[in-house]
């Protein structure tokens, strides 16, 4: 599997798993999400870290996780806990391990920090040196500022993942739900900068661009209206905290068959009226829909997420007969 490949994995949905629960951790292996990441940040009390590790060990080399990307979020680089967190879960398991989830990002330094501790491990393990990924979370000003230079600090980077609740306190929003839009601010989504610069980070750098949870688990009206607020955007997948949030983020973060159908046929009609068997056009008509290259491009993006979420199509164009095929 080739980098490229390796960044564009579905991510419509992706589950929080504490890895001091050892219940959740067998529970997740047959949940429909796209991908799981097994946590040793803020899931897992101070007390708990060292034997979670163990825990996600054991889950990884022993468990069915199906084709599910399996990350884990280690502690980030101010904690005492980072090195270890690495050594021990990629050393333990890391032909199991698909990427490491680096929080509170605030420099290029501390990913390429990361990317060299993956080195030394994958060469002494005699594991394929870059195959592990990096998932680089921004949940502070100087992150998001930064957001740039992280994105393109390691061929080892496939996401770039927005945290809501950290960046609020770091910049003392006035609001207690994470994720909702600040009481008083009524003249626009608090939240749309932040989204479009993460957002514009990781498609400059060919990465995807995922949202952060949101917390008020029961609450599934509020998580499809937050979710189709970055699904619209054009955010690959946010984080899903509970069972209930996956079904909801498959479905926000895929494409409707509708779209997904007329995506296809725009590929398809335009390759075909591009050809020289279709006459070698550069503009034509598709229904009453006239398309270009621009069309082309834009139609790729939907067609792609409808491919990754395995749609199938129900309504297909076909060329036109040539005048020599319609008089035989």
């Amino acid at each position: 599997m080739n980098m490229r490949s390796k960044a564009h994995r579905p991510r419509r949905s992706c589950l929080a798993v504490p890895g001091s629960n050892t219940r959740f951790l067998e529970k997740a292996q047959g949940l429909p999400a796209d991908q799981v990441f097994l946590d040793l940040e803020d899931a897992v009390s101070p007390l708990a870290k060292e034997s979670a590790r163990k825990n996600i060990v054991h889950a990884l080399n022993t468990g069915d996780w199906g084709t599910k990307i399996r990350a884990v979020r280690v502690n980030d680089w101010t904690t005492r806990w980072t090195y270890r967190d690495v050594i021990e879960v990629v050393e333990g398991a890391g032909q199991e391990l698909d990427c490491v989830m680096l929080p509170k990002v605030q420099s290029a330094d501390q990913v390429v920090a990361l990317d060299l501790l993956l080195t030394q491990i994958e060469t002494t393990m005699g594991y394929e040196v870059g195959r592990i990924g990096i998932e680089a979370q921004i949940e502070n000003p100087r992150g998001l500022i930064n957001v740039d230079a992280i994105a393109a600090s390691s061929p080892r980077v496939e996401t770039i993942i927005f945290g809501p609740a950290d960046f609020m306190a770091s910049i003392n929003m006035r609001s207690l739900v994470v994720g909702e839009q600040p009481p008083g601010y009524d003249v626009g989504d608090a939240y749309h900068y932040t989204l479009m610069r993460i957002l514009t980070a990781a498609r400059a750098h060919d990465k995807q661009a995922i949202d952060g949870p949101y917390v008020q688990v029961r609450d599934l009206e509020g998580y499809r209206r937050v979710a189709g607020r970055s699904a619209a955007l054009g955010f690959d997948g946010k984080w899903v905290l509970h069972p209930d949030q996956i079904e909801a983020a498959n479905q926000i973060f895929a494409p409707a068959q509708s779209d997904y159908d007329h995506a296809e046929n725009i590929l398809d009609a335009y390759a075909y009226y591009t050809s020289e068997t279709g006459g070698a056009k550069g503009a034509v008509m598709l229904g009453d829909e006239m398309i270009d290259e621009a069309s082309r491009k834009m139609a790729h993006v939907i067609a792609g997420k409808g491919r990754a979420a395995g749609m199938t199509r129900q309504d297909v164009w076909r060329a036109p007969l040539s005048r020599q095929s319609q008089e035989n």
